[in-house]
């Protein structure tokens, strides 16, 4: 009986090695931040799925405007869709050579999560400077937050790779802060209900497509993403160790069976 135990317990520690990992593994993208409306802004921009429902962003940016206050957001829809960042030729509608939040939204989507270093991140926050990335003297930002499940909206996580990540704020008349007399106030952030914004401050300074935007749902899988494999990739995995489990227990039984035959003889051999 004991050899019978050694071999089920051997048998089972096998087929375990088969089984599909349950535990949800941490899913991330980047972006590559291009400079908008001739601000001079770059960088890069990394975005984590957690495995807990959680999100984590990470901004590395610079030449944006120095000692001022720079919304940014995850821009994109419940239902994916939006794979491109504006551009002056396709998007200035109205020809004056400034990409305004309105125009450049018909590419990047309606603001998803508003990237706030505290507090709400709804869209709804999403232009409380206060609570928003200041460019230290030489325009440079390094943003790192860590969202919890109950601050990410639905869809988010599902479209992980239709995203993009916008920065906002830029000085078109070169005085290093923002100011009504350059473009006039922002009818972006008049529709939100916050009066008297500077247009510079809402329009955009860097947009980044994540990689991997284009692909259906959320990224899985392979080295290139950081994901779980597929669960359909793990069926097969999963019947291979179910197989070789009930093969194991069925060579455990036949040894045990061959053995006490064995020893039936034995002692059949050595009866006076």
């Amino acid at each position: 009986m004991t050899k019978l135990r050694n071999l089920l317990i051997l048998a089972a520690a096998s087929a375990m090695l088969w089984l599909p990992i349950s535990a949800a593994a941490d899913t991330t993208v980047k972006a590559k931040l291009v400079e908008q409306n001739g601000s001079g802004a770059s960088g890069t921009a990394s975005v984590t799925a957690l495995g807990s429902g959680g999100l984590k962003v990470v901004i590395r940016s610079q030449g944006l405007v120095p000692g001022q206050p720079h919304a940014q957001h995850i821009h994109g829809s419940a239902g994916g869709g939006h794979f491109g960042c504006p551009t002056l030729k396709k998007n200035d509608t109205d020809g004056d050579g400034v990409l305004t939040n309105e125009e450049a939204t018909g590419e990047y989507g309606a603001i998803f999560l508003a990237l706030t270093t505290r507090g709400g991140a709804t869209p709804q926050d999403g232009l409380d400077v206060d609570r928003m990335p200041v460019a230290d003297s030489q325009g440079r930002i390094d943003y790192e937050r860590t969202f919890s499940a109950k601050m990410v909206p639905d869809g988010l996580l599902e479209h992980l790779s239709s995203l993009h990540v916008v920065q906002h704020g830029i000085d078109v008349n070169n005085n290093d802060k923002y100011d009504v007399e350059a473009l006039g106030v922002s009818t972006f952030a008049e529709s939100l209900g916050v009066p008297n914004i500077p247009e510079e401050a809402t329009d955009p300074a860097s947009c980044g497509v994540v990689q991997g935007a284009g692909m259906a749902g959320r990224p899985r899988g392979g080295v290139e993403t950081g994901g779980a494999p597929p669960h359909e990739l793990n069926l097969p995995l999963a019947a291979a160790g179910a197989a070789l489990l009930l093969a194991s227990v069925a060579f455990a039984v036949s040894a045990a069976a061959r053995s006490r035959r064995h020893h039936g003889a034995d002692d059949r051999q050595t009866r006076p």
